[in-house]
């Protein structure tokens, strides 16, 4: 006959009683989100997408700052200065479109829908992508402020400023960040993205007083020119590495940076939430 082993008591009472003694897991949001954060940071840094952080600021300051120098010396522009904001600013587009396609990336590939199944916060994996953006945003900073001072950018009105010059940038990259990550989410599609958001961004930037003043476009597009958010954007961070920015000056550029966040957060939680 054969031997009848006998279960433990623990056993025979079931799943539940036999992992009573185990302490109860704890789902951790903070700890959620620099895990998902630091999986996207070291994917960037893996596959080079750091090291074209610093090269694009580099190229944005020989393309912009070598052709047009020597025509703005003899307009009595110090053309270093003038262009710097347009080049940070061309900076964190590229950040946003890089958002864009990872979030794209995410829900193309249907990770999104996993991480939605999953005891994660809701919010958790888009406040990592746009925490990984915001890595890649510091860096392309950082490589362009050095840049410049190559060329002769300084900051003039001294670090309380160049403070307030670093984050209102960074501020405005992760508010189109936060954009472009609603567009990634809704679209799932990485190519044809780049592809959309890569013309309004030349659009914007190469019809702003970033690049020229504002009396070398012709008369009839000179308030559009004048008054668009980029436009508006590159006078504050160029008063601000300058003499120091005024209240009049910095209020316009503050109120399209409050705008569209308004805008782009409630529209970026919503995509990044909803189940398809």
């Amino acid at each position: 006959m054969t031997a009848v082993t006998a279960l433990p008591e623990s056993a025979k009472a079931g799943p539940a009683t036999l992992f009573a003694e185990l302490p109860a897991a704890r789902v951790s949001s903070l700890a959620q989100w620099w895990a998902l954060t630091s999986r996207i940071v070291h994917t960037m840094a893996v596959k080079g997408e750091l090291v074209a952080a610093v090269v694009t600021p580099l190229v944005f300051t020989v393309g912009f700052y070598l052709p047009l120098r020597f025509v703005m010396n003899f307009q009595g522009i110090d053309y270093a200065q003038y262009v710097m904001p347009i080049i940070v600013l061309q900076t964190m587009a590229f950040t946003m479109m890089s958002n864009a396609q990872l979030a794209a990336f995410e829900a193309l590939t249907g990770l999104s829908t996993r991480l939605q199944a999953m005891p994660i916060g809701a919010v958790v994996p888009l406040g990592a992508r746009l925490s990984a953006g915001l890595v890649r945003s510091i860096t392309s900073l950082t490589a362009a402020v050095l840049f410049g001072h190559l060329i002769g950018f300084r900051f003039s009105a001294g670090w309380v400023q160049a403070a307030l010059f670093c984050v209102f940038a960074l501020a405005v990259g992760t508010v189109l960040a936060i954009g472009a990550d609603a567009l990634g989410n809704i679209t799932k599609n990485p190519e044809s993205l780049s592809q959309a958001l890569t013309l309004p961004t030349l659009i914007f930037g190469m019809l702003s007083c970033g690049f020229v003043p504002e009396h070398n476009f012709p008369e009839w597009i000179r308030p559009f020119v004048r008054n668009q958010p980029i436009s508006q954007f590159s006078f504050a961070l160029r008063d601000m590495a300058a003499d120091g920015v005024a209240w009049d000056v910095l209020w316009v550029p503050l109120a399209w940076s409050i705008g569209l966040a308004v805008a782009f957060i409630p529209l970026a939680i919503w995509a990044s939430v909803r189940r398809s």
